[in-house]
């Protein structure tokens, strides 16, 4: 490349980092730069004590966004004598990877040096890209760092996963937040009143990338409230800036934490702790989840953990699933607050779920004994001769409306439901032939 052309290239390279984002301008240039994940980087940890040693070893960083994955891959690598290679899963190919391959072949069979391959959104790579990579994790040839959002158990086929460690980015503590944001007003050459730091920090959810981001919003909203003429240092970012510069945040997750934030939902619910289920129920609206995922979960509760200790509930969900498809969202969250509030407050019972289970392991665990003659079919020309439904008795001809008669087939034991003592089940028990827990 001639001379004028490395000019250009370097004064474009000045451009561009003027305009970057704040937090791509604030990326630690070293390990005791990052900010948090103590637990992994401080003296004597694991990932530290790797890169100290120079043994990186394949692993996946596994962690919300802005936790600093891709930052902590970098500076890993680069503690490493390997050379660093990044490629994006979102618009990688398996052609690349196996140019990466090459060239890390090429490259240790000329210098000796090995390659580190970083591989952001691995979540985002198909089966047969996985694949691609294997052989050369599994001899050594790369050594493999993946970044995700996504639970790797759910999204990183077994045999990559099963030759990488994995390490758990928890997000950013409030103060952790601070700290950059502190940086972040340092950069800027502007100041900030703390209660819009605090609110910030806040409101960031352990994400520095959004807290940065709405950080340089901010800046931008105070310059121009005080005026072009202000000198950098006398401007202030107030709280009105800060709250106008995040404007509303929709909270956010991945799969697993879609996973993890149901089922609190769903104890929430079965602890009978309304406020609770409300809360865990606002996260899930606010984060963008399909009405309909949660209307469903709320269906099979009713029936899950309340059963026959209240009916209505089972009506109450269902309900509110069909308003829904019906209102649909923003109003049918009023139906699903509904919905929760019932389910929380009404008496609980597993019973229904407890003797189905029970009847299933009976099925499963015997061979297929066949339906008893007095109950088969007996509606066709022939069946008496073929002795279906002989011996049969109708309750309806008994004044009790009930008979004794055996409804299993031989050597089963039916005893799979029991009423509890919860609600309406306690009085289905009054009137049932066996008596509820405790009482037999």
């Amino acid at each position: 490349m001639s001379a004028p052309d490395d000019l250009f290239g370097v004064v474009a390279e000045r451009h561009l980092d003027r305009r970057a984002p704040l937090a791509e301008r604030l990326r630690p240039r070293k390990l005791d730069e990052i900010v948090g994940h103590r637990q992994l980087l401080g003296p004597g940890r694991p990932l530290r004590a790797l890169a100290d040693a120079d043994r990186l070893t394949s692993l996946i960083l596994w962690g919300p966004p802005g936790t600093g994955k891709t930052s902590l891959a970098r500076l890993l690598a680069e503690a490493s004598s390997s050379t660093f290679v990044q490629l994006s899963a979102v618009t990688a190919t398996v052609k690349d990877v196996r140019e990466v391959i090459a060239d890390a072949q090429r490259r240790l069979g000329e210098h000796g040096q090995g390659t580190i391959l970083f591989l952001d959104e691995v979540h985002r790579f198909n089966r047969a890209q996985q694949d691609a990579l294997l052989p050369a994790v599994e001899s050594g040839l790369l050594t493999f760092i993946g970044a995700t959002t996504e639970n790797p158990y759910f999204e990183v086929n077994p045999p990559l996963l099963s030759r990488s460690s994995l390490f758990r980015l928890e997000p950013l503590t409030v103060q952790d937040i601070g700290l950059l944001l502190e940086r972040g007003l340092a950069s800027l050459g502007v100041q900030a009143d703390p209660v819009a730091i605090d609110h910030l920090a806040g409101v960031a959810n352990g994400d520095a990338r959004h807290a940065l981001g709405a950080l340089d919003v901010a800046a931008a909203l105070a310059v121009g409230r005080c005026g072009a003429r202000t000198a950098p240092g006398e401007v202030v970012i107030s709280l009105d800036d800060a709250v106008d510069a995040l404007g509303t945040k929709a909270i956010g997750y991945g799969v697993d934490e879609h996973y993890d934030v149901a089922s609190a939902l769903i104890k929430s619910v079965r602890g009978s702790d309304v406020d609770g289920g409300l809360y865990w129920l606002a996260h899930m609206l606010e984060a963008g989840e399909d009405a309909r995922f949660i209307a469903r979960r709320l269906v099979i509760l009713a029936s899950e953990d309340i059963g026959m200790a209240d009916p209505m509930a089972l009506v109450v969900a269902d309900a509110a699933a069909r308003a829904v498809d019906y209102v649909g969202l923003p109003e049918a969250r009023l139906n699903l607050a509904h919905a929760v509030v019932y389910l929380a407050t009404a008496p609980k019972s597993n019973r229904v779920y407890l003797a189905l289970d029970a009847a299933v392991q009976a099925v499963r665990n015997r061979s297929n004994p066949g339906v008893p003659p007095h109950l088969r079919g007996s509606g066709y020309r022939g069946a008496e001769q073929l002795g279906h439904g002989v011996g049969y008795r109708y309750p309806h001809d008994d004044p009790r409306g009930w008979v004794e008669q055996r409804y299993l087939p031989d050597g089963v034991d039916g005893a799979f439901y029991r009423p509890s003592r919860h609600g309406r089940e306690a009085t289905t028990a009054q009137r049932w032939p066996y008596p509820p827990d405790g009482a037999r």
